[in-house]
């Protein structure tokens, strides 16, 4: 029997609402296998498990069922998305935690969670939908309660509500079969109330603009949030995440007057952007290989290249089959071009809207006319 969860008591402000985080599968199989280690290995069922998250904040996740064999455990936590609209949300997550002959610590996934089938993926093809945040905080937990006279341990993650969940995902259509993915790279759940969001980045801009900001910094998350800062050296003091609001986001930048702006952005949103989309998230629109398969036509790909590009589960696997034919640079000459059209009309050539396009695989990928002079502004000292 299935208790109700203890809620995670962690709050963002998003617009002018108060909404609760929740934590993600990724989470949720670390502390699963944590609690399924410590019953394996020192025969201790533990009420509730403490999993430090990479976004810096401590999750207790209660045990809600488990069970044991000869040489195994097996424990059940519950999902929790807090605020946000996750498919996901009370599914349970098993973590099978079984003695071994391999060394070290194997994860690997069981019913529910998905195989990958495609390259350009997280993770190879074969192996379980695991991504590498998850798969690193899994391990740690396990290494915090097992000792090298333990010797090897398999732990397999388990999702069952996975099978029938991964139909309302995009998982099929990636290359992921029979199950959903185990992800996370914060292991927070940061609520997506899209009118609370959206009246957020617009309170952000408000503010910027009232210090006299005129040149803002648009990242659309984590990754370009990194790449900006990291590998762009650009100083984030005049940035906002626009999340997948694009559009809203140069709506306000027109309202509130600012004179120029610079995106940041992967592929895999901008291609979409290139496309005329302008809310990126995916269950509004996915044509990223489409809008890629579309300028490589256009450079002279051969309908065999075109149809590589239109199977890849990624657009980091429909690069590749670009560099391999000769034709990326051209390819992304043509996207840049139809890009800075769609941002030109979208802020009505009231705004200056720049962008620099990037691939966490292939750096950076193109850039609009006038964005390198723009990143200038942006330079760290």
């Amino acid at each position: 029997m299935v208790l109700p969860m203890k809620q995670l008591e962690e709050y963002i402000n998003v617009g002018t609402k108060r909404m609760r985080c929740g934590y993600t599968t990724g989470t949720c199989a670390a502390a699963a296998a944590r609690a399924a280690a410590e019953l394996l290995l020192h025969g201790e069922l533990v009420p509730a498990v403490t999993v430090s998250t990479p976004a810096g904040i401590d999750v207790v996740v209660e045990v809600e069922e488990h069970d044991t064999g000869d040489g195994w455990a097996q424990c059940a936590v519950q999902k929790d998305s807090g605020d946000d609209p996750d498919v996901t949300n009370g599914a349970l997550v098993y973590a099978r935690v079984e003695l071994c002959d391999k060394p070290g610590i194997t994860i690997d996934g069981g019913v529910g969670v998905g195989r990958v089938t495609r390259e350009g993926l997280d993770q190879p093809v074969g192996a379980a939908a695991i991504n590498s945040t998850p798969r690193r905080m899994i391990a740690e937990q396990v290494e915090q309660v097992a000792s090298p006279s333990d010797g090897g341990l398999l732990v397999t993650i388990s999702i069952p509500a996975g099978v029938e969940l991964a139909a309302k995902t995009f998982n099929p259509r990636l290359g992921i079969e029979g199950g959903i993915s185990v992800l996370g790279t914060g292991g927070i759940v940061r609520p997506m109330s899209e009118d609370a969001l959206i009246s957020s980045i617009e309170l952000e801009m408000k503010t910027l603009r009232a210090r006299g900001v005129a040149d803002l910094l648009v990242v659309p998350g984590n990754y370009g949030r990194d790449f900006a800062c990291g590998q762009l050296s650009l100083d984030m003091d005049q940035a906002v995440s626009c999340s997948n609001y694009f559009g809203a986001t140069l709506d306000a930048a027109v309202v509130l007057g600012f004179e120029r702006v610079l995106i940041v952005g992967h592929i895999g949103k901008m291609a979409k952007v290139a496309g005329g989309i302008m809310n990126t998230h995916s269950r509004v629109a996915d044509c990223r290989v489409e809008v890629l398969a579309a300028h490589a036509a256009l450079v002279g790909a051969s309908q065999e290249v075109v149809a590589s590009i239109m199977e890849a589960a990624t657009t980091d696997a429909a690069l590749d089959a670009l560099i391999a034919c000769g034709l990326s640079e051209a390819t992304m000459a043509s996207l840049m071009k139809r890009l800075a059209d769609k941002l030109a009309h979208r802020s009505a050539g009231v705004v200056q809207v720049e962008a620099i396009v990037f691939s966490n695989v292939h750096g950076v990928l193109g850039k609009t006319p006038g964005a390198d002079e723009l990143a200038k502004v942006f330079a760290a000292n």
